[in-house]
């Protein structure tokens, strides 16, 4: 990205290359603000219907993360139509119209190419009121930080490519991945979040770090707060970590200070590449209780996993 010219200044931009947010935010008039993304993957799971699904619902979440309704929606495919039947392709167009319809959007068209390995995700453009665009930037020294969704996807998701996971945790981990950050938006709603992001491919403490350097902060993170799906840690100790995820470790090396208690595995786990994660919220700490018993009452996840305080020499610290 840094090789990209510099953009020319336009005063309805408010959230462009500048962070690290989700997505882009264009300023249409002063009650209307419009918010762009795209997202696409090679599949995560063998049925193609869920991994439409599960690739659309991570595409709608970057406008979540923003403070955003997804309005409008385009499919982008990548498929070796001469090589899989297309019948496949066509459960993948269903689970992502699915998925769609759930989020209240509407599909308005898309592009495909003949690829030699399936690829597939959604361009998704949403809508905001300027005032209440949530950025990755702004926690403060105070605020108390909430998780919506468990961690771990990654490696239950390599498990499942290993064959080393139970019907019964590939279920929950798909299910977890399919999951819209719909609620977890609208709760916010009426609340006055610091900085807001959804937790993808960084992991946890990537997506922590970006929120947490950008904010000039430091986040303190609990590790026995932080909500792993069932199989996560067994998986890690036989090695089971995408290679996403032990790249994620290395690009934070320097930048998180780890107390002596956290072992070689709880590191890969919380720096576990993840697809569709959910959100991570910097809050107020009484809006912080107040958003995650409302959560609870919804019957979803919400845990607090840590707090945020004045900058020290790393940007996020683990105990």
């Amino acid at each position: 990205m840094r090789h990209l010219p510099k953009q020319t200044h336009d005063p309805n931009l408010l959230v462009g290359l500048d962070t690290s947010d989700d997505a882009g935010a264009y300023r249409l008039t002063d009650d209307l603000a419009m918010i762009q993304t795209v997202d696409y993957f090679t599949p995560v799971v063998d049925d193609p219907y869920m991994f439409g699904q599960i690739a659309a619902a991570n595409a709608l979440s970057d406008v979540y993360a923003m403070g955003g309704k997804p309005t409008t929606v385009m499919n982008i495919v990548g498929f070796p139509i001469t090589k899989l039947p297309p019948e496949i392709l066509a459960d993948i167009l269903r689970g992502a119209a699915d998925k769609t319809k759930e989020a209240g959007a509407i599909i308005v068209g898309g592009h495909s190419i003949d690829d030699q390995e399936p690829k597939f995700g959604l361009s998704v453009t949403g809508l905001a009121h300027p005032d209440r665009i949530f950025k990755n930037v702004g926690a403060k020294p105070g605020d108390l930080l909430v998780l919506t969704k468990p961690i771990g996807v990654g490696i239950l998701t390599t498990g499942i490519k290993r064959s080393a996971v139970t019907a019964e945790q590939e279920q929950a981990v798909t299910e977890t991945m399919a999951l819209l950050n719909k609620l977890a938006a609208e709760k916010l709603e009426g609340l006055h979040p610091n900085a807001v992001t959804d937790v993808t491919g960084f992991g946890l403490l990537g997506h922590s770090y970006e929120m947490a350097k950008g904010s000039d902060v430091t986040f303190e993170i609990q590790i026995d707060n932080i909500p792993m799906l069932d199989g996560t840690r067994e998986l890690a100790e036989q090695g089971i970590v995408p290679g996403g995820s032990k790249a994620n470790e290395r690009w934070l090396e320097g930048c998180v200070d780890y107390s002596e208690t956290i072992t070689a595995v709880e590191k890969s786990i919380l720096c576990d590449a993840i697809t569709s994660g959910g959100l991570l919220v910097s809050f107020p700490p009484d809006e912080a209780n107040q958003y995650v018993a409302s959560m609870h009452q919804a019957g979803a996840h919400a845990t607090i996993i840590g707090s945020v305080s004045e900058k020290s020499d790393k940007s996020i610290a683990v105990k």
